[in-house]
């Protein structure tokens, strides 16, 4: 696992938003008191837990099944990202849920097909759901993740059992066109590390999907169908949002370029049983951010749900 991901980020920084002071019955002082023991400092998921695939329709989506007993957990990660991302927070749950961490399509070790519409990702994650039988789950979606999440629920409440949406909203404008002129390949893993730390400052994120291809070192995706996915993910889903009951909690960094406070804590007051809970310290990925209190704040809602 990549140093900066081992690092401990220090104590949980969050407040709730004014609009509710606790989590249904999680009070600030409860989730302050809760120990924020270091992420995993041994290998992520892909690394430890075999990789399963399911037929979804036309394409294999790759996932990757952690036991436990609680209502099951099915991950669901960010744009550029992949499944394995959630290792700290499998290694948290110490098998109190067992938790499907998946690369949608596109991603990772999952088939990377031309169609990237919000009807594909949506029905992909419904259809694995009925594939590994795992009835009513906990959708868990960061970004692009969270988006599928909540119009999953949307289409098929009878699949969701509550939501747990890591920063994004429901007004969306993700252009990633630039991307277009991108090398593909790279002659070394730290040529790539380099490009992209020049591009965003911090290459973590997508160093996670780096992987050596026999030409070189690349992504886990292709530039083409990352643009069309911003491209179908934007727009207005406020309908979506707010078209499902079940309970919801959602995570916001203050420090995110992709989700404004003012609007999360909108959206969150508009929607019936859902929960705000914001970290004053991190950005878009809290789960990268502050993975102690990421962790922390899912297991906490775990128990109310």
């Amino acid at each position: 696992m990549p140093t900066s991901r081992r690092k401990f980020l220090g104590q949980t920084a969050f407040t709730v938003a004014a609009l509710s002071s606790s989590l249904n019955g999680i009070t600030l002082e409860a989730l302050d008191a809760l120990p924020c023991a270091e992420p995993s400092q041994g290998p992520t998921l892909a690394e430890t837990v075999p990789v399963r695939f399911a037929d979804v329709g036309p394409i294999k989506l790759a996932y990757l099944d952690v036991p436990g007993t609680g209502t099951p957990i099915v991950a669901l990660h960010g744009l550029f990202s992949r499944g394995a991302t959630f290792s700290p927070l499998a290694k948290a749950l110490a098998g109190r849920h067992r938790l499907i961490a998946v690369d949608q399509r596109g991603h990772g070790q999952s088939d990377k097909p031309e169609d990237y519409s919000r009807a594909a990702f949506v029905e992909d994650i419904a259809t694995l759901i009925g594939k590994v039988g795992l009835g009513p789950v906990i959708l868990l979606g960061h970004s692009l993740g969270g988006l599928n999440s909540y119009q999953l629920a949307a289409k098929h409440p009878e699949l969701v059992k509550a939501l747990i949406i890591e920063d994004i909203g429901t007004t969306i404008s993700a252009d990633f066109s630039f991307m277009a002129n991108w090398p593909i390949r790279f002659q070394t893993h730290r040529d790539l590390h380099d490009f992209l730390e020049q591009k965003f400052n911090s290459a973590f994120y997508f160093m996670e999907s780096a992987t050596e291809y026999p030409d070189g070192w690349g992504l886990r995706f292709d530039y083409r169908h990352m643009i069309a996915a911003g491209k179908a993910a934007s727009g207005d889903w406020w309908q979506d949002f707010a078209a499902s009951k079940c309970p919801a909690l959602l995570i916001h960094g203050h420090k995110s370029f992709a989700l404004n406070t003012a609007h999360a804590r909108d959206i969150c007051r508009r929607r019936a049983n859902t929960k705000l809970l914001e970290f004053s310290t991190s950005g878009h990925t809290i789960h990268d951010d502050d993975p102690a209190g990421f962790n922390n704040a899912v297991i906490e809602f775990l128990k109310t749900v």
